[in-house]
């Protein structure tokens, strides 16, 4: 069969591009792959048939690149939730608005079986929460599009991890990525999260204040997201460091792991994954086991677009389990919280998060 789909926000994630991702010149004016549009185009089974914005410019131009008729074009989510039926629906607005969108969407007569919502889940853990919740009781599968993912080769370095135990037991970890925490951080500690399985125990950050995208990225407004980092303890005791304080153009997405059997690096900026096996106390460098190089933006995150909309539809079809759910996109959402509460009361913070902490509310795109 063939599914419907349906897009909250017309904006460059959902299929017109981004600033800082995508040429210039043509945002806004082509329709591009790595997005959740280019995702449904690239399924067997998923069409898009229906989007959504208050901002009638962007609904044309979108409306236009991705060939959807104007009846199927809503100036609301709400009557285009109120009016079509629809197997999934793509939230691809503002972070601050995913949850009374996921709501909404999954509480609607549109009756959507899969909600699949961008990143970072929301901005206060009593949202994600909330969102997790509301989706558990209809059913409804949450899908954060936590891009990495969707990549062949994070899976398998996942599987090198977790079942052929290269690493052994994990000790330390270092990492680095771009400013901001919230747009950008929460790849760099859900692919954390991802590889290691593992939970924040306990926090310590720091605020820079500087936001690059204010300037580089004419962001239209200020917003409380900000280069940061600080450590965190897992709860398997592991110890990790986070810097997002380095902006875009000096910066790498860099991690590097420590484990009683070896350690990894990961440079996915520079393409560079290196692995090596502690063998009678020397680190000695071998090949990673069915992964071909290593991630690239233009080929990996490209191609993590239509990876998560066959996801969904695998989902959709019932032959998958969820690869990317809201409790994991939370934990990461909580290590980021956790920095601001840490740098504005001078002090560690436990995770989870206790009320009120878990109303704190960070904004950004």
């Amino acid at each position: 069969m063939t599914y419907r789909a349906g897009i909250i926000g017309a904006g460059g994630i959902a299929g017109m591009g981004i600033l800082g991702m995508h040429p210039e010149e043509d945002i806004g004016q082509k329709k591009v792959r790595a997005s959740h549009a280019g995702g449904y185009e690239a399924t067997d089974d998923i069409d898009l048939v229906a989007i959504a914005d208050v901002d009638e410019a962007k609904l044309t131009r979108f409306g236009d690149a991705w060939e959807i008729p104007a009846d199927q074009r809503y100036d609301s989510h709400d009557a285009m939730l109120a009016t079509e039926d629809l197997d999934v629906v793509s939230v691809c607005t503002p972070t601050l608005l995913h949850h009374d969108h996921v709501v909404d969407a999954v509480r609607s007569s549109a009756d959507p079986d899969v909600v699949w919502c961008e990143k970072p889940i929301a901005s206060c853990v009593t949202d994600a929460e909330e969102m997790i919740t509301v989706c558990d009781e209809t059913d409804t599968e949450l899908v954060v599009n936590h891009s990495f993912r969707f990549t062949d080769k994070l899976q398998q370095l996942r599987h090198l991890v977790q079942t052929e135990g290269i690493l052994g037991d994990v000790r330390a970890v270092s990492t680095q990525f771009r400013m901001e925490l919230l747009r950008n951080a929460t790849h760099l500690l859900d692919t954390l999260v991802y590889l290691l399985d593992a939970r924040a125990a306990s926090v310590a950050g720091y605020i820079s204040g500087e936001n690059e995208a204010v300037e580089s990225l004419d962001a239209d407004r200020t917003v409380d997201d900000a280069g940061g980092g600080g450590f965190v303890v897992l709860d398997d005791g592991t110890f990790v460091t986070v810097d997002c304080t380095i902006p875009r153009a000096m910066s790498s997405m860099t991690m590097q792991f420590v484990g009683s059997e070896g350690k990894l690096y990961l440079n996915n900026d520079d393409g560079e994954w290196r692995y090596w096996r502690l063998e009678d106390g020397n680190h000695v460098e071998r090949e990673l086991t069915d992964i071909d190089g290593a991630w690239t933006w233009d080929d990996d995150y490209r191609e993590a677009f239509p990876n998560a909309a066959r996801h969904v539809q695998a989902l959709l079809d019932e032959d998958a389990e969820n690869r990317s759910t809201g409790e994991e996109a939370a934990w990461s959402l909580e290590i980021i919280v956790a920095f601001y509460l840490s740098h504005y009361v001078g002090g560690q913070v436990s995770i989870p998060l206790e009320r009120p902490l878990r109303d704190v509310e960070i904004t950004s795109w």
